[in-house]
Formats: C-alpha cells, sequence, structure tokens
C-alpha cells in the first residue's frame, strides 16, 4: 500500500512535463468544458509533521487552452480572467489532510481576479519512484 509517508521531508519541485492544472465548468448548462493552464509554477514543502506540509501554485492566466481559440481569447477578457490586470491566479494552503482513500485534501486560499475564497482541493497520491537518473519522484 502506498503512504504519504513514503515523500521524504523537505521541498518537491514540479516536474512541469508531469503536470497539469484543469478545471471543468458548465456550459450552457447542457454540457461540461475542460480546460487547463499550460504556465504553472508549484512549491512544496513535506513537513516531517506532515500536517504542517505546505503547497502553493501560481498559474499564468495567458496560458489557459480550452481547445477552442475564440473560447480562450474570452477567457483571457474582463468577462473571466482579465489576464490584461490580473496575469496570475495563486493558491496558498492552509491545511493539509489525509482524505481517507490514500491521498489528502488541501485547504487553502484560491485568488482570482483579485477575489481570494478557501478551496479545498483532493489530491491522489500513486506512490514515489527513482527514474533512470536517480532522482527521487512523487505522483
Amino acid at each position: 500500500m502506498v503512504s504519504l509517508n513514503d515523500i521524504a521531508p523537505g521541498t518537491w519541485n514540479i516536474d512541469a512535463d508531469h503536470t497539469e492544472i484543469g478545471f471543468v465548468a458548465r456550459h450552457l448548462a447542457v454540457t461540461k468544458v475542460k480546460g487547463r493552464f499550460t504556465d504553472v509554477s508549484v512549491n512544496a514543502e513535506a513537513a516531517e509533521d506532515r500536517k504542517n506540509s505546505t503547497l502553493e501554485f501560481t498559474v499564468q492566466t495567458a496560458s489557459v487552452q480550452t481547445r477552442n481559440a475564440d473560447r480562450d481569447g474570452h477567457l483571457k477578457s474582463n468577462d473571466f480572467f482579465d489576464m490584461e490586470n490580473y496575469p496570475e491566479i495563486t493558491f496558498t494552503s492552509t491545511k493539509i489532510a489525509p482524505n481517507g482513500s490514500g491521498g489528502v485534501d488541501v485547504t487553502g486560499d484560491l485568488t482570482i481576479k483579485g477575489t481570494t475564497k478557501s478551496v479545498t482541493i483532493p489530491f491522489e497520491y500513486e506512490g514515489t519512484a527513482t527514474d533512470p537518473f536517480g532522482n527521487q519522484r512523487a505522483g
């Protein structure tokens, strides 16, 4: 069984090639649209006492992609992200707790267009492994 205790305490750097921050939104009340941000930075600190761990991320709103250029342009406009005035979306954790399914629920402050709200994001934990170059990876 995989355990979060497999993750060594310390700073964990993002692997941008294997990381995605995405979203799903209702469109016209009959379908869902999926999107993602391609320019993401993450800072994760695993503490000895897991409940003291922290997670922060920043996404560049200009990097939004929904597979439709017109929709992406609309999302970047003042109607949604207003990327000219608010080029970043940020998240800073305030609480990390096991969720009973082997992962963690990360609660924190999500700021979009200058408005901050508390949200909880569930994370799955897939385990750790050593890559061919001797680096420890966590998924």
